[in-house]
Parts: C-alpha cells; structure tokens; sequence
C-alpha cells in the first residue's frame, strides 16, 4: 500500500507555511488510483503501473496528483531531491520490443504535445529543443535513433527540453570494488523483463543516476554523474511521474514501486525489492524438444549426445541469424524505405552482371536493374560492409529514405545480405550524372547554357527542401556535379546522401569530422569541423562555378576555380569565365550569365554570414527581385561587405559588370530590365 508524508502542519502552524511548503515526502510499494493520476493508455494493473500494453503507437503518463516544489520559496536556489523506482520492461513473445521509458518534471499533466513511437511521449518533433518547454527526463531507451544522436540501442540518457540527450551511458551498473579504478561496468539489458531499481540525486548542482538489478544494494559509483543548472528547466513547481510509448515496436512499461524526498535521501531504502511481478518470457524446457525426445526414444547415449549437438549447433546459428535479421528489421520499421529480398534484386541486375555496372562510388558500385515485371527501372548502389559503409548505409535510410521531392533523387527500398554487403536501390535516372554533360561530352551533346541554369535551379530547390521543408533540417554535405542525376527530362535531382546528416530545426550539428570532397568544403568547416546550412551554400556556389565555367573545382597547373572567377569579377570581366565552349557556340545571354556567376561567388564567399540563404538563392533563380525587409537587409549588408573585401568598391566603378550596385535591389534591378526571369529556361518554363 503507498504512504504519503506532507511534512506540512496548515492547522497548527499557519505561520510556517512558506518554510515547510518545500519539504514533501512520498513512499509508493503499490499504486491505486487515488495516489497517481494516469493519462493515455497508462492503467493501474495488479497495483503496479502499467505505463503501455500491446497496443501499438500509444502514449502512457503517470503523474503525481500534486505540484512538487522544486525552488525554495520566496528565492530563485533549487531544492535538493531524491527519488527512487523500481521499473521493468516487458517484452512480448515474438513480437520486437520498444521503445523506452522516461522519468519527467513537467509543467502540466496531460500528453498533449507529445508523440508515439521513438519521441517516447515525451516530445514531439515541433516542440523539440524549445527552451520554453520547461521538461526534464531521464531516458531508458532501446531504440537507436540517428536523429537523436543516440549511442546505441540500450543507454540511459538526461534530456533538456529535447528528444536529443544532455548525456548518455550505456545501461549497466558500476560493480563497487576497492577503489574507483578496480570497479567495472556491469552491462544490463533494459527490456529483458528484469525488474531494475534507479535512484535519480540531485543537489549542489550535480545530477547522479544509479541503476541495479532490483533487490541489490545501491552501488556507491553512479552510472552517470554530471554538473547540471537546472534553473532554466524548472519553474517554481513542477509534476513528477513517468511517460512511454510504442510505435511498430510494442512492449509492456512497468512502475513497481516509488519514492521521492527533498529531506530524506535515504528514503528509498524502504522500498520493497522482493516478492514482485516477474516479467521475463519464460524458456521452453529442453524436454520438450523434438531432438531431446527422438534421441530418448532412440534410446542410446551416442545417439542423444548426437543429437544434442546437433540441436546445439542449429539452435545457435538460428538465434544468430534472429538476432542478425531483428537489428536490421528494426530499421526498416521505423523508417519508410521497404527490405528487398536479395534475390529480387540479384534478379534485377542479372546476377550483378559487369555490363549492367553504371558507376563506380566511393563504397562500391552502381549496377542497373529491373524489378520483377519489367515496369520498374532502378539503380543499385552496393555498400561495403565496413565502418564507414554501415555508417553511409544508415545515412542513407535515415535521411533520403524519408525525404520525398521532385528535386531528389527517391530511394526505393535497402537490402542487407548476411555476411556480404548492404544494398540500396534508388529510382534509375536515365541521363546519369550532371559532371558528364558538362565535362565527359563533346560539344554537339553537351547542356546549353540555358539548361545548365535550369538544372541549378533544379538543384537550389530539392537543397531548399532539405534544409527547411522537412519536419527535420538535412544537411547533405557533399553537394557537387557527380552528386546531380539527370532525368529521362533532363531535370536535376541531387543524390548520394551518404555523408547527409539530420538536425532539429534550430540546433547545431554535433559532429567535427570534416567529410566531403576536397574544393567544396567550406573554409570553416576545416577549421571547426561542424557542417551548417552554410556550408552547404558554399559547396552549391562552387558547384555554380564548376557548372558554368566548366571546370573542377581544382585542376592541376591551374589556380582554384573560385579564386580565378572572383579575379575575373573583380577586373570586370566575370563573363571570360563561362565554359569556352559556350561561348564559342553563343546564343547565350551575357546579363543572365553574368548574374548567375556572381550569385556563385556569393554562396561560395569566404565568410559564411555573408552567403545568402538557400531560399534567397531559389528566389534570384525564380526571379523575384522582391525580399521581405529582414532579407532585404542581410543581402544589402553581405554584397556591400563582399565588394570591401575583395576590392571591388573603387571610384571606376567596376563591380557586377564594370558597374558598382551598393543594394541587393539595385543589383537585381540592373538585369530586370533586360531578363524577364520569370519566363526563361531558368524557372524551368
């Protein structure tokens, strides 16, 4: 039966209302519906708290009835408090298990803002990382989600106003030897079915979270332990209780027991370990075993040991490959892209057949295909089965796979073979890569100036898309000619999302490993190793560049292609630097040309809080000279800083076309004039 303490006397002492009102007590070995409130699909079962069942994409909550004060009154210091419980996760008999549970400090009671699945009912994508959410957790997670920048699928984390954690371990628990050093971690498993006692302290502004199996005594070294302000989080008052979910993962959240003081750390110590609900799946006996009773019938020693092995061998290999097939499986149901059978797809390319090979990457092949029917053209990519292509792979399904836009290349389902290689199949883009219409052609097949344009435009739009039109920003780090496919109608969609990463809109990337290729990497991104939107722009202004002047970015003997186009620009002759053979061929027209290669050298400037935004390139490719004022001012404030620094602001005038424009405005109403934007190649009409 719960007991609960208020250490407050309102009848006897009214006068000490204020300086007890912070001391509050509270011991749970059992629950009824008078001292939880429950929310969503959260019942009281068996006077334990069963937060989710079998149903799948459901939120449960918990919550204490009542406020708990978290600051001492009349004064901003935080309240010291402990609190214990005693959870186990139950998974259910062939069915994958997922996906966690939560501890939370929350404004308000209800689930409202909250989603299912691997948001754990304790946020939802709009909401995630705003700092007026005012939420605290403590993570038991076991799903490794990629958006959230989880270590694996089985750690304990500390989430600030996020879905992505402060900190994180792996679960386990420190066994307590003679000195710090002697200790070692003890790895659990969280949705075994075992039931785990936590203790959560915080005071002084240090957080420690403790776990063990339940009925073991607290070790004395926490499994995490970290410096943590939690002023910004709590308000004066804050409920406490527990949140999960399920999504296609479904297994069972279970509180047992709970306790929580501000004034009594060692409170937890009455609650009651032994004696409670197991929920570990129970093991089919040997004896049931149709290889145990054949080799008993048999009735022969050598023939039983015979047997038994056997059984050993296939019971082991089978549980393997389980085990190989679930870890993958779980990917493919939390995220869109469909698992391919290897034979569909060794099908397809006949056998990965050297004449049906298309490309080479930087992780294996590119083979093309038809799936069963012959109405389905594709193109498979064959990863290696390494670091760095698990990590491509994973890339891939995380991020393209659930991207869907004219402007992107559209991934169609993944395959992973056991012991071989991963497997992702896209749709099949007839006209291959934009670098071999601009390099690898001669000049009666090469793209016209028009449609060069035109596919940049193409381009700007699917980055735009990544970069603000998802529920989650994706930076694609690796924008470049060979990364552009080409349509049966000769549009361009970006592709190859190995190197993509996802963010939450808002927040910066966590990573410092530069990745890309050398020429398109942006000059901050060496120095700190962190990608951006920016950076990105940096790499689509070179990739301008490259397009229409038809060069790499680095050619040997030669000086770097953006260096030479801004010398160009800079002697009034940025038009010199168009592909030779366009100009050779004309009908080109000068004003757009030269329009598109000073956009270039804009995204590609030296400092990334002078390049434009992607949507502010879509809009000079759409034409449309007008900006809402705040764009207005940043476009006025980087053009006036990019002709200071590379010498362009002099009395001749030489600036865009030998003739200095000090706004944005005035340098696109210079080619208004002259180009109706709107109707030409470049909107794609």
């Amino acid at each position: 039966m719960g007991a609960i303490k208020l250490q407050i006397l309102l009848l006897s002492f009214p006068l000490l209302l204020f300086s007890s009102i912070s001391s509050l007590d509270f011991l749970f070995n059992g629950f009824n519906s008078t001292n939880i409130s429950l929310y969503g699909n959260a019942t009281i079962d068996s006077s334990f708290i069963a937060l989710t069942n079998q149903t799948g994409f459901s939120i449960g909550r918990a919550l204490f009835p009542s406020k708990i004060p978290t600051k001492s009154p009349n004064s901003p210091s935080l309240l010291p408090f402990s609190t214990s419980f005693i959870f186990a996760m139950a998974p259910y008999r062939d069915v994958l298990p997922g996906h966690g549970l939560v501890f939370i400090c929350v404004p308000t009671t209800g689930i409202d803002g909250t989603a299912a699945a691997q948001n754990l009912g304790f946020l939802n994508f709009t909401l995630n990382g705003n700092p007026n959410n005012h939420v605290f957790g403590v993570e038991f997670d076991v799903f490794e989600n990629e958006e959230f920048n989880d270590p694996d699928d089985n750690h304990v984390g500390i989430n600030l106003n996020s879905l992505t954690s402060f900190v994180t371990e792996e679960a386990g628990f420190w066994s307590d030897g003679g000195s710090s050093a002697a200790d070692s971690l003890n790895r659990v498993r969280l949705n075994s079915g075992e039931n785990y006692q936590v203790w959560i302290d915080y005071s002084d502004f240090v957080m420690n979270v403790t776990m063990a199996p339940a009925g073991m005594k607290k070790p004395r070294r926490p499994l995490i332990n970290t410096s943590l302000n939690l002023s910004g989080i709590f308000m004066d008052e804050m409920y406490m209780g527990f949140t999960s979910s399920t999504g296609q993962l479904v297994q069972g959240h279970n509180i047992l027991a709970w306790s929580f003081s501000n004034t009594n750390f060692s409170l937890s110590e009455s609650l009651i370990t032994t004696g409670l609900p197991s929920f570990v799946l129970p093991k089919d006996p040997i004896t049931k075993s149709k290889w145990f009773i054949a080799g008993v019938t048999a009735g022969g020693f050598l023939v039983v040991c015979f047997f038994a092995t056997i059984l050993g061998i296939l019971i082991a290999d089978h549980r393997r490959k389980a085990r190989l097939r679930a870890e993958m499986e779980d990917w493919e149901l939390e995220y869109w892209p469909h698992r391919l059978t290897y034979q569909e797809i060794e099908s397809a390319t006949k056998g990965f057949a050297e004449e049906n090979v298309i490309g080479i990457g930087g992780n294996g092949k590119v083979y093309k295909g038809i799936l069963a029917g012959g109405s389905s053209e594709v193109a498979v990519k064959r990863i290696s089965h390494d670091n760095d292509g698990m990590r491509e792979f994973l890339a891939e399904i995380s991020s393209i796979g659930r991207l869907k836009h004219r402007n992107l290349v559209s991934l169609k389902g993944w395959c992973k073979k056991e012991k071989g290689n991963f497997l992702l199949v896209y749709d099949f883009m007839e006209n291959g890569s934009l670098d071999k219409w601009v390099f690898d052609c001669d000049e009666r097949n090469m793209l016209s100036c028009e449609d060069r344009i035109r596919v940049l435009k193409n381009v700007a739009t699917g980055v735009l898309y990544l970069h603000e039109g998802w529920e989650s920003k994706v930076l694609h780090r690796d924008i470049k000619a060979s990364n552009v496919l080409l349509d049966k109608d000769m549009n361009g969609r970006l592709g190859d999302f190995g190197l993509a990463r996802v963010h939450g809109h808002g927040q910066v990337a966590s990573t410092t490993r530069v990745v890309g290729t050398m020429g398109y990497i942006a000059p901050e991104l060496i120095r700190t190793g962190r990608a951006s939107t920016q950076s990105d722009i940096f790499g689509f202004g070179v990739l301008i560049l490259e397009v229409m002047c038809g060069r790499r970015p680095i050619e040997e003997g030669k000086p770097p292609l953006v260096d030479w186009v801004r010398r160009l620009a800079v002697e009034g002759e940025i038009t010199a630097a168009l592909d030779d053979r366009l100009r050779k061929k004309g009908g080109w027209n000068e004003e757009e040309v030269e329009r598109v290669l000073h956009l270039g050298l804009v995204c590609a400037h030296v400092d990334p809080t002078t390049r434009p935004t992607m949507r502010q390139i879509v809009k000079v490719f759409e034409g449309k000279i007008e900006m809402d004022e705040s764009e207005s001012e940043s476009m006025n404030a980087y053009l006036l800083q990019r002709l200071k620094s590379e010498g362009m602001m002099c009395d001749s005038g030489v600036g865009f076309g030998k003739k200095l424009h000090p706004t944005f405005e005035d340098f696109l109403q210079s080619y208004s004039t002259s180009l109706s934007w709107s109707n030409s190649s470049i909107t794609g009409r």
